[in-house]
């Protein structure tokens, strides 16, 4: 069997800042690409979503690879790139791109993490926040609980796609609900930034209301569960 190449403390903390500096590009890249026309075209939406038309080959090129280093970097949040997503590309376009954007990075840090194991995990998540999820290793329904935790709103899937890539779940079944857990989130934000780059503000706030509310039951429901679970774990270290 292939064992996993162990990353040393030098390797982490070399990561760690190759991200800090990539990060720093892609933000600028970002600003510089979607952010400056966006609010020079604020009041007119529809001529942003022009602009972005005639250069659709390589806005959606460039929209690609930011969100996938957003979830293999894992600190940058993911939401307002899919509200970006809905404003600039509209909900059907907008959705299928970040869709597609989200699914290549999962795969992407679900290899990396079979590669490299539990070190790379380290190098963007705490021991404590890793060390909070692993009572899913042990759990006999490891697979319905991952495919909830991805579905319900509100939940840390950054991290959850790491720490799935050290469990002894399938490839194929990871890169399913790793990719297709997300669409509930994608669908929301992105119908909302539609909203907001149609000019229909009112449901804009409805929709951005809604996903909070929801989001925030959803994280809520998440960490109680994981707290009892992780009671339990405890309680039978013990025994």
């Amino acid at each position: 069997m292939h064992k996993k190449k162990e990353l040393t403390a030098k390797q982490q903390k070399g990561i760690k800042i190759a991200a800090l500096v990539i990060a720093v590009i892609v933000i600028a890249g970002l600003t510089a690409a979607v952010a400056i026309p966006m609010l020079s075209f604020a009041k007119e939406p529809e001529i942003f979503r022009a602009w972005v038309d005639e250069n659709i080959f390589l806005s959606s090129l460039a929209y690609i690879g930011m969100v996938v280093f957003q979830i293999v970097a894992a600190f940058i949040p993911g939401e307002p790139f899919e509200i970006v997503a809905g404003y600039a590309f509209g909900s059907v376009y907008g959705s299928i791109l970040c869709f597609v954007a989200e699914a290549i990075g999962s795969i992407i840090v679900l290899l990396l993490v079979r590669k490299f194991g539990h070190k790379l995990i380290e190098v963007f998540f705490s021991k404590e926040k890793i060390d909070s999820l692993k009572f899913l290793h042990s759990s006999s329904a490891k697979i319905l609980i991952f495919a909830i935790a991805f579905i319900l709103p509100g939940t840390p899937k950054d991290l959850l796609c790491y720490v799935a890539g050290i469990t002894d779940i399938s490839l194929l079944v990871l890169i399913l609900i790793t990719s297709f857990g997300r669409i509930p989130s994608i669908v929301t934000s992105i119908i909302g930034g539609d909203a907001v780059g149609s000019g229909d503000y009112t449901f804009a706030i409805i929709i951005f209301g809604v996903t909070l509310f929801v989001s925030g039951i959803g994280l809520v429901i998440y960490n109680r569960y994981r707290k009892r679970k992780e009671a339990a774990v405890d309680e039978t270290k013990k025994e």
